[in-house]
């Protein structure tokens, strides 16, 4: 199907089946706002050099006492240097956790390229800083896994000239081109736009952009974009929806009466920041049992996670999120098969309890440690129905409990049980 440059015509084309079935995908936001790494508590450090503005902010008070007053942000620059970059030790850490895909920050809205490029002269990291280009080599490195290579491209840039002179030609001479470089030279699996909401997808001739996409790439066949391409567009159209730190169950359902069919994909940070934020404390993170819970929420709503984790300027990733992604890909271990390639099975979830469904199976998922009984609200009664706890070889006995499926739970030795956290029971019909 040839597609049109309109939404009409580009709404229609179905998002990739791969990315509906991968669930679990890993955002880095990694740039030269990495080196002063704060802002303040709850915000988003990424913005650093729009904060600076705002004489009042924590960013800017910070910057001035450790920087001074006149050392620029475009200084960051030359000291992002990488020195402990490396990207298959990346790469290795994403396929442990059980991430299927990443999307990796090619430029944040300051307008910096963490790769090389022809669109943004001596303002990447190829010409300055650590004169390396991060998509060649995460994308090399993620090849050797089965882990898929995504990108996050800002539209808008806070202070290209061009841009503030004429949005339109800014994004007919600048962005479209960067784009189309982007895309054909490292042959991404999914592309997240942002920073659309200064301008109408007119103004950024997004639809033009798409039609491209679509007929003319040469990732045309897999790639997924999002649904950030203008004023209005945001769940609306465009490929995957998307929320950020949002309430799943009322986005969802305003999606539905969009486009039932559409899948979405809920990004947030381990905190409360995507860009490193260094005053974040444990408190701030969640917790993996949290992070877990929230994974199986969204998948149980039929989305996406897309986990952020904020690297240091250096390169290295904290250990508290390398940890977190490791406890979240032992759990996925043992609990894959009720995430990978599931739907959505109900809407409405009870409290502790969540649900998949994959081919005729049904998984009930539970937040507690299975004591005694168990009943899933959700899940009809039969007597045809055979449940196995993941993770453990106990046998468990099914009861009728007003019409509702209960299982009857043996005496359980948690050191037996190989899971943590969210307990999930492959009901089979």
């Amino acid at each position: 199907m040839k597609y049109e440059a309109n939404w009409e015509s580009l709404d229609k084309r179905p998002v990739p089946s791969w990315f509906e079935d991968a669930k679990f995908g890993i955002f880095i936001h990694w740039g030269i706002y990495s080196v002063p790494s704060y802002t303040g508590k709850g915000e988003y450090a990424e913005w650093y050099a729009c904060q600076l503005d705002n004489p009042q902010h924590p960013s800017r008070i910070f910057h001035d006492k450790t920087y001074g007053p006149n050392f620029k942000y475009s200084d960051f620059a030359g000291m992002f240097k990488a020195e402990l970059f490396n990207a298959d030790e990346w790469a290795q850490l994403f396929e442990k956790s059980g991430a299927k895909y990443i999307n990796f920050v090619t430029k944040h809205h300051d307008g910096f390229c963490m790769y090389d490029t022809d669109y943004a002269w001596n303002w990447n990291s190829y010409d300055v800083g650590p004169h390396r280009d991060f998509c060649k080599e995460l994308k090399e490195a993620l090849d050797k896994t089965d882990v898929k290579f995504g990108i996050y491209h800002s539209v808008y840039e806070w202070t290209n000239p061009v841009y503030l002179r004429n949005p339109e030609e800014y994004a007919t001479e600048h962005l479209i081109p960067m784009l189309k470089e982007l895309i054909e030279k490292y042959k991404p699996y999914t592309l997240f736009t942002d920073g659309e909401w200064d301008q109408t997808a007119a103004t950024w001739h997004s639809a033009e952009f798409l039609q491209w996409l679509y007929n003319e790439s040469s990732v045309k066949d897999y790639i997924v974009p999002n649904d950030r391409w203008g004023i209005g567009t945001r769940g609306h159209h465009g490929g995957n929806f998307t929320t950020e730190y949002d309430n799943i169950a009322k986005k969802k359902a305003e999606f539905m009466q969009v486009d039932p069919n559409k899948p979405f994909e809920e990004c947030r940070g381990m905190g409360r920041s995507f860009g490193l934020n260094r005053i974040e404390t444990t408190d701030d993170y969640m917790s993996a049992k949290e992070l877990i819970e929230f994974l199986v929420m969204v998948v149980g709503h039929g989305g996406n996670l897309l986990l952020n984790i904020g690297p240091a300027a250096d390169g290295t990733i904290p250990v508290i999120q390398q940890e977190r992604l490791l406890q979240m890909g032992k759990w996925l271990e043992t609990n894959g098969e009720a995430i990978y390639g599931s739907r959505e099975y109900c809407s409405t979830p009870e409290d502790g309890h969540f649900y998949t469904q994959k081919g005729d199976a049904v998984y009930g998922f539970t937040t507690s440690f299975p004591f005694e009984s168990v009943v899933f609200e959700k899940v009809p009664y039969s007597a045809d129905l055979k449940v196995s706890l993941l993770g453990s070889d106990a046998k468990i006995e099914t009861a009728n409990d007003n019409g509702n499926l209960k299982l009857l739970i043996p005496a359980l030795n948690p050191d037996k049980v190989d899971s943590e956290y969210v307990y999930t029971f492959n009901i089979e019909r």
